[in-house]
């Protein structure tokens, strides 16, 4: 009896101790995400392995690994050696982290070396149990092959989820065209009358009619827009071909382009209708309506509504719609890169409007003049909460000095700034502004002026730098910005000790990223347990990316285009480049979603975040982010031996 009676106390002992180690993994990805089934067969085919404080686990010597290591407790630090001696980045990994999945995936050596930072203990798992779960775990199978991808991807799916649970909303504007199509295209040929395609559009019920040659492609479109105006001819013969009246050469886009580019492609162009096509074979129509049914808010109304504001006041009035844009946006699966296009998109309009409007109750100043945006605007990457950034280049007419000018155009700078503020567009601390007699300048008092930032790389020129070489025109002729900044681009790849300080600057400040703790986070009385999504995430991936931008040549503003264009040079590898994208959308993807939870509590906007409020998902990735920040940092490093 005593031994049947110690047999099941066993035997319960085991199952409980089954029962703690799947509640364990529960609480981290991507086991949690793994049926109840496959988390005990994990278990029951994995055994506790302990590891003494300082002792190695895996090492690239070692050859093809055949483990797979979950930590359950204690922490492991990875070292990766590099070919010049030097090592890597270290990282550190806590409970529920694994290692080395890529090894395992690939079947080779590990390229790190894996130390236990304290005693540890690590479920350890054979190859063939790896490959057994590898084959029956699709969200195992998925984090394997995908790594920090997939974390960013779970990130994403998260916030469209809850943030669809809070809208009520359904459509998916992140998906193809091919989802949008609504019916089939309505067509005619080059010498249908205009007669029988507005009564063709009329049965159909429909606003567009392509008119396509033999093999179905487009040629041309005819809407009610261009009906209207034929209309107010009265010279108009409804009998002729509409080859005459139709828009030659439609917008279009492939089948497999996402809602929001269309989106994006309709407001640029004004035009109200997208051609889809199949190669060159029209499939369909997407016109607004179809795409555009995002809580009573929409992109091209929204647009509409602020090109025919008749005063800043009612601009002002406009801009709480864009809050609730962005929150279908979110809602709907768009990624960072689209939502922050939008809102500089609408933001750009904006500030146009209200040119056009000062100028129109100020007097036009005689002279011409391009309004420049700099810094986040510049490199189109705004989110709801941005200041002011801006300046004027201006051309000095025959007979006239530049200080002349200049008094002529600060007064109108001054009242846009002005009515910016009014629009919700904070005026600049730092005064960087088009009212700034600095900012409001001709063209070569410009060029005079970087040519002292490159050669004269003071801190304050530094710091300058960081914001005056991320710059695009936004008003009047873009010719004169476009080749000021092709040619300060040139200088500046040009100066190697420049670049060389640029690069110390960029690595000023690093990722909060402690060896013995997930984050280290600001503790003061202000920003309590707080780390900075912007200046110690963003802006770390936004000033490399310069450096390397300027290093080869390219005159592209927007980070992201900087880090593929560095890649086509091969400066960096392609894979680097996906990867520093990768993090800098997750914490954007992070800092907008803060953004929206604040302004929905009606607190102001901040760019701090207490990672302890994160999900584990989150918390693992923006972790994950931080590390490759890292890594890009150490390439500025190698590069210029700092």
């Amino acid at each position: 009896m005593t031994k049947r009676l110690d047999s099941d106390e066993s035997r319960t002992a085991v199952l409980q101790n089954i029962r703690s180690l799947v509640d364990f993994l529960r609480r981290h990805s991507p086991f949690n995400a793994m049926s109840e089934p496959d988390l005990i067969y994990l278990v029951e085919h994995s055994r506790l392995a302990f590891y003494a404080a300082g002792e190695e686990i895996l090492t690239p010597a070692a050859g093809r690994v055949d483990r797979y290591y979950i930590v359950k407790q204690g922490q492991i630090r990875g070292e990766r050696p590099e070919a010049d001696g030097s090592i890597s980045t270290p990282f550190v990994l806590g409970p529920g982290e694994s290692f080395p999945v890529s090894a395992l995936v690939q079947e080779r050596a590990t390229r790190t070396v894996h130390r236990a930072v304290a005693d540890t203990f690590c479920l350890e798992v054979d190859w063939d149990t790896f490959t057994e779960l590898f084959d029956r775990s699709g969200p195992f199978q998925d984090f394997c092959l995908r790594g920090a991808s997939s974390l960013l991807d779970r990130v994403s799916r998260r916030t469209q989820r809850v943030a669809a649970e809070q809208l009520g909303a359904q459509n998916l504007l992140n998906g193809p065209l091919s989802e949008v199509i609504a019916r089939a295209p309505v067509t005619c040929s080059p010498d249908t009358t205009i007669r029988a395609a507005i009564m063709r559009m009329h049965a159909e019920k429909v606003g567009s009619i392509v008119i396509c040659d033999a093999e179905q492609r487009p040629l041309g479109i005819f809407t009610l827009h261009d009906l209207l105006a034929l209309l107010t001819d009265p010279q108009a013969e409804l009998d002729r071909p509409i080859a005459g009246v139709m828009t030659p050469d439609p917008v279009s886009l492939p089948a497999d382009a996402r809602g929001f580019e269309a989106a994006i492609t309709m407001v640029r162009h004004r035009f109200g209708h997208i051609c889809v096509l199949d190669g060159e074979r029209l499939v369909g129509v997407v016109s607004e309506r179809d795409l555009f049914a995002l809580q009573r808010v929409d992109l091209a109304h929204l647009t509409r509504l602020i090109a025919r504001a008749d005063s800043i006041a009612e601009l002002a009035a406009i801009r709480p719609q864009i809050g609730r844009l962005i929150d279908a946006m979110l809602a709907h699966g768009a990624d960072t890169t689209l939502i922050t296009h939008i809102i500089t998109l609408l933001n750009d309009h904006t500030t146009q409007r209200v040119i056009d409007l000062c100028i129109e109750a100020h007097g036009r100043p005689d002279v011409d003049f391009t309004w420049i945006a700099f810094g986040s605007e510049g490199r189109r990457e705004q989110t709801l909460s941005t200041d002011q950034d801006n300046g004027i280049l201006f051309h000095t007419p025959p007979g006239m000095s530049d200080e002349q000018v200049r008094a002529r155009l600060l007064p109108l700078a001054t009242r846009i700034n002005e009515a910016l503020a009014q629009c919700g567009f904070p005026l600049c601390k730092g005064n960087i502004m088009a009212s700034n007699p600095e900012l409001c300048l001709s063209e070569a008092e410009w060029r005079n002026r970087f040519r002292r930032m490159i050669n004269s790389a003071t801190p304050k020129n530094l710091l300058r730098s960081t914001i005056y070489f991320d710059l695009r025109p936004i008003w009047g002729d873009p010719e004169p910005v476009q080749a000021l900044y092709r040619q300060v681009v040139s200088w500046a790849a040009r100066d190697k000790v420049f670049l060389r300080l640029l690069a110390a600057d960029a690595l000023r400040a690093h990722p909060p990223l402690g060896l013995f703790r997930d984050f280290l986070v600001q503790r003061d009385d202000n920003n309590q347990e707080t780390l900075d999504l912007k200046l110690q995430g963003l802006s770390l991936i936004v000033d490399a990316a310069r450096v390397l931008a300027l290093a080869n040549r390219i005159a592209e503003p927007e980070t992201l285009k900087r880090l593929d264009l560095a890649a086509a040079a091969g400066a960096i590898t392609q894979s680097n480049a996906d990867a520093w994208k990768e993090a800098f959308g997750l914490i954007q993807l992070l800092r907008m979603r803060s953004h929206r939870a604040q302004g929905q509590q009606g607190l102001p906007l901040s760019n701090r975040l207490d990672p302890g409020t994160l999900h584990e998902i989150d918390r693992r990735s923006l972790k994950e982010a931080f590390r490759q920040i890292r890594r890009l940092q150490r390439r500025l490093e190698l590069n210029y031996q700092l």
